[in-house]
């Protein structure tokens, strides 16, 4: 597997797979701001069965008033990071799992690796076009997931991942983690309206899964 599956026309920052650290709002890759958020989505098997489906059917963006286009199809092929030898040199022969297509019982492809899409997100009386690959995805039987990373023309640059898991107590959640940055100086002179709007939508997206909140 070539290095560029994930580099070409891709993504836009070098941490890919960052939102998996477990020290990620401590140690946010340099220059980037580290977000995290958890919200309980219920309880029992039908939630969790009912909460995947939608979010790997990209509902958590459309629950939110965001517009998914220009879907293509991924490669499936996982990235896992980078295998270094003891010496601390690239192992050779990088090799990475491939993941089968999986669609929803009305024939909805789910998210997979590689796949592009392109975010319109609604702020103010403007839309802007936000183009995202998505870099890895979780299957576990309690956990499940995605993480896209921003393309050019992203307004800002980063990775943001969405993992609903069933705990041990058969509980439900959503968490959502991001690190970013302005992808542009002149997105750099809007800093703080981008914060602002990141904010806003974060808390969409908390809700757009949640049976009450999407009632």
């Amino acid at each position: 597997m070539r290095r560029s599956t994930f580099t070409d026309a891709a993504v836009t920052y070098a941490a890919i797979g960052g939102t998996l650290a477990t020290d990620l709002m401590r140690y946010p890759p340099k220059g980037h701001r580290p977000l995290e958020r958890t919200v309980r989505l219920g309880s029992g098997e039908e939630r969790f069965r009912v909460a995947t489906t939608a979010m790997m059917t990209w509902g958590i963006q459309r629950g939110s008033g965001i517009d998914v286009t220009d879907l293509d199809a991924g490669t499936g092929v996982q990235y896992t990071g980078i295998v270094f030898n003891d010496d601390g040199t690239p192992a050779p022969n990088q090799e990475h799992p491939v993941n089968e297509a999986t669609f929803a019982e009305d024939g909805t492809p789910f998210i997979s690796n590689g796949m592009t899409a392109k975010l319109a997100i609604p702020t103010g009386p403007f839309t802007v076009a936000a183009p995202v690959r998505v870099v890895y995805v979780i299957d576990e039987v309690d956990k499940i997931g995605f993480a896209y990373g921003t393309m050019r023309g992203h307004p800002q640059t980063g990775e943001e991942c969405f993992i609903v898991d069933r705990r041990a107590d058969d509980s439900v959640w959503l968490t959502i983690r991001s690190f970013s940055r302005p992808s542009t100086w002149y997105y750099t002179l809007a800093w703080p309206i981008l914060r602002f709007q990141q904010e806003r939508y974060t808390r969409k997206y908390l809700l757009a899964l949640h049976p009450v909140g999407r009632g």
